[in-house]
């Protein structure tokens, strides 16, 4: 194909008009005519900028086939970024799942030393889960730095309606989790010698729960980003990784800290129903410092 029809390909499978394209471009509707009709082509820096749009690389815009590299999955994208959101929510409803395991074994009364073994044990495997996952995730990006967009709309629209169930079950999860917590422990007597038990036991309810309802809010939310693969291409852009090199070590020492409270108040205090609660903060802190830096110029 040569690079008037691979543009008009681009174009319409991106669904845009013409005039819309230009106006994206910063030219007139009659140059994306003339580029298109093969009267003339594109200056270097906007050919790039048609790459980045269409997350494409120069060769197969200007010589290669479109349509077949849109057809096909060289890379491995789409299995990689499934097994890769799989294993991060996994992670992430698992560590939550081994607060559950210790504070449902403290509700048992069993020996302090034998719950944050087992509390190691399971968010240990956990965390070594996650930090392979980075580590994969961070080698596959080094080696396709862009990947050419090959889903079709079709496949997007069948996504979207399951995205809807994973992001509703995961709030619908987190509020009943929220309402049978508070139901029992207004059901929960007054006054009983194992009253410190039982609202372990109603913690632990609560956090196999919430676990569920974690991960389909996080797995959701990356399969949608797995969709987005202009997003992907975009944050492969080296102005992208400077900024996010910048911010690193700030989200590091708030995990860090957090980490440090949570352990404080586990091992010292022995709260380990609620200590956990340090990290939401936490997080939210580095949410918005990512927010912040995105908005930098």
């Amino acid at each position: 194909m040569s690079f008037s029809e691979n543009l008009q390909f681009f174009r319409a499978r991106h669904t845009l008009t013409q005039e819309q394209l230009a106006e994206r471009l910063g030219v007139s509707r009659q140059s994306v005519s003339k580029w298109e009709s093969g009267q003339s082509y594109p200056e270097m820096d906007t050919l790039l900028t048609l790459c980045d749009l269409f997350g494409t690389d120069l060769d197969t815009l200007l010589r290669g086939s479109a349509e077949q590299s849109c057809a096909e999955d060289s890379a491995g994208y789409d299995r990689f970024m499934t097994a890769h959101a799989r294993k991060i929510a996994g992670s992430a409803a698992g560590l939550i799942l081994s607060f559950a395991l210790c504070s449902g074994l403290y509700a048992l009364n069993l020996p302090m030393a034998l719950y944050t073994t087992l509390f190691w044990l399971t968010a240990g495997v956990c965390i070594v889960v996650l930090v392979a996952s980075g580590i994969q995730y961070s080698i596959f990006c080094k080696r396709n730095p862009v990947i050419t967009d090959f889903y079709t709309q079709k496949q997007r629209d069948a996504f979207t309606q399951r995205y809807i169930w994973h992001i509703s079950g995961g709030v619908g999860g987190i509020i009943f989790s929220l309402a049978a917590a508070c139901l029992g422990n207004y059901l929960l007597p007054a006054s009983s010698p194992n009253q410190p038990h039982l609202e372990a036991l109603i913690g632990t309810a609560f956090l196999v729960l919430l676990s569920g309802a974690v991960f389909s809010l996080i797995y959701g939310g990356m399969l949608q980003d797995k969709y987005d693969i202009e997003k992907y291409n975009r944050e492969r852009a080296p102005e992208y990784q400077a900024r996010q090199r910048k911010i690193a070590p700030f989200c590091g020492g708030v995990m860090l800290i957090a980490t440090a409270l949570f352990l404080f108040l586990g091992i010292a205090r022995g709260q380990w129903n609620w200590c956990w609660l340090v990290y939401l903060p936490a997080s939210a802190i580095c949410a918005a410092i990512k927010v912040f830096s995105q908005k930098q110029p």
